[in-house]
């Protein structure tokens, strides 16, 4: 079983429910209110792999792209 509070703490940024963690150059996206949709970024937003629906995978995107400045590394 996933640990939401576990993942929620050591997430360097959470943003509207996703967690963003950055882990060996990639950054892991997920969804903390729908724990089978995650997401793995490149550093530069490019997307790796992700089982989230497309336009949940460009809003994602998006906040990563915009808000990317502000991760805790």
């Amino acid at each position: 079983m996933i640990d939401i509070k576990k993942i929620a703490d050591e997430a360097n940024m959470i943003i509207a429910g996703y967690a963003f963690t950055q882990i060996d150059g990639k950054v892991r996206v997920l969804n903390l209110n729908n724990t089978k949709s995650a997401a793995v970024l490149a550093l530069d937003g490019e997307i790796l792999e992700a089982s989230m629906p497309d336009i949940e995978l460009v809003i994602v995107s998006n906040y990563y792209n915009q808000n990317r400045q502000f991760m805790e590394v």
